[in-house]
Parts: structure tokens; sequence; C-alpha cells
């Protein structure tokens, strides 16, 4: 009888121990925590001319939120030419209860100053960017490209145009900002290097990259070329903006080290690039 009592006993002990691991149990070794953080929304503005934005806002939402506690919600136009405007920016209060939002549009002529002010309202009162590739080509205003236009000084750096599409060579500056810190310098594949047509960043921009470009021409010429293709702005002293010219094609943007940076720019410029964002 005293067997079975200790069998029963037994059998009881175990459905306790494997009740308890199944559901209160702490994670296993190798297990991601939970975290407790409260996840960053960002509007993620993209479309217009010369891009596969299609396949892009996928690549760029999925690769950011993997990396980091990002919420991110597309505004996409599927319009190809320069002129449209972003239905998204239809109204005045479109950043409404956003933490960034990442300029990834291509819209050149889209030159309204009402409409470029209206974009530019929620920066002005401090909510920070992310401003990609042909972003910085975008809402060419009266005075462009000689003039310090409204556009400009929220990029922090004048870009005209680019040369062909060659691999770049990405170097890093020294000492190694927030937002590279344990990032390399590598070569992409075959990409757009944006000009500096100013010839420098406005004061209020840092620069954290440059990118070098070799062409050869069909009488074995070769020309190089090197300008800023990362940096930051601080605009206006309220708004802190990361910005890259680079992510014309996908598998630039679909890069392991592509996303690594533009996911850390963007919580550099919320404030927030730390362990507990960093996934």
């Amino acid at each position: 009888m005293r067997s079975y009592s200790r069998m029963f006993l037994a059998i009881v002990a175990t459905l306790a121990a494997i009740q308890w691991l199944t559901l209160d149990s702490p994670p296993a070794w190798g297990d991601e925590p939970k975290t407790s953080v409260k996840p960053i929304r960002a509007l993620l503005v993209l479309g217009g001319c010369c891009h596969d934005y299609e396949t892009q806002k996928e690549l760029l939402a999925n690769g950011i939120s993997a990396r980091a506690h990002v919420e991110i919600v597309i505004a996409h136009d599927p319009d190809k030419s320069t002129t449209h405007l972003n239905p998204i920016y239809d109204s005045p209060d479109f950043a409404d209860g956003f933490d960034v939002i990442i300029h990834d549009e291509c819209s050149a002529d889209v030159k309204d100053l009402a409409i470029i002010d209206r974009i530019l309202a929620p920066h002005r009162q401090g909510i920070p960017a992310v401003i990609l590739h042909c972003g910085m080509h975008s809402y060419r205003s009266e005075g462009f490209p000689q003039a310090v236009t409204p556009w400009f000084e929220f990029t922090g750096l004048q870009t005209t145009g680019h040369g062909p599409q060659t691999p770049i060579e990405i170097k890093f500056t020294a000492p190694p900002h927030e937002i590279t810190q344990g990032l390399t310098n590598w070569t992409t594949i075959n990409e757009e290097l944006y000009n500096n047509s100013a010839g420098k960043l406005l004061a209020s921009a840092s620069p954290l990259a440059s990118g070098k470009q070799r062409e050869t021409n069909k009488q074995g010429e070769t020309k190089t070329e090197e300008f800023v293709i990362v940096w930051t702005n601080n605009y206006r002293d309220t708004a802190k903006v990361f910005a890259t010219t680079l992510g014309h094609n996908n598998d630039t943007v679909a890069d392991a080290r592509y996303l690594d940076m533009v996911t850390r720019g963007l919580l550099w410029s919320c404030g927030k690039l730390n362990g507990d964002y960093l996934k």
C-alpha cells in the first residue's frame, strides 16, 4: 500500500513540475527576454519616380522592425511621377501619433512652398526624421540649387544629381559616431553616388561617412568622385535628422549593413539608441 502511495505522490509531483515549466517558468537559456519598452511608432513615406518602392517598403519596414522595437506604418504612393504629392500629406495632421518620420519619397517637382511648409511643420515642432536616398532630391523650390531652400535646410546637405551605377566604397569617419559605433567600411553593389553641390554640409550638419566611386570611360580613363553620403543634421535646434543618399537598388536596401545603419540612425534621432530598443 505504501508503494502505491509513494507512486501516486511521485506522479503528482511530476505533473506539478510539468505545469510549472510550461506556464510559469522563466525563459530558457538563449530565449529573448520580453521587453517592456513602448515601441517607437514610425511613419514611412515613400513613392514617386525612379525606384522599386513596392519592394523597398517591405524591405525597410521588416528590416528595421527586426532590429529594433519599432512599429512602422507605410504610406506608399504608387504614382511614378516627380510631380505627385503623397496623399498622406493632404492632412496637416499627418504626423499625429508618430515618433519619427522616414522620408523616402522622390518628388523633385513638388515645389509649392505651402505644401513644403506643411511637410516640415512637424519637424519644426521637434519630431525627428530619417531621410533616405531620393528624399534628398525632393521639394526643389524656388532658388534651387544656389539658395538654402527650406528642404535643403532640413536635409543639411544640398545635392543635385548622381553619377553612374558603379560600386561605392563607403568609409566611416573617425572617431566613430554613436550611430556608426561597431559598423565597418564596405563596398556596395552598383549604386548611385549623389553629389554634394554646395561643396560642404551646412553648419548644423555633421558627416558620418563618405563614398568613393570610380568610373572608366570608353577611352580607358578613370575618374574618381568622393562625396559625403551619411550625415546628421540638427534641424533648427528642434529635431534630429539622420540622412543617407544610399539606397537606390533593392539589393542595397536589403543589405544587412545598410539596414543596421539606418536602424541605428533612426534610434539615434529619437534618442533611443540603447539596449532597451535594439533587439
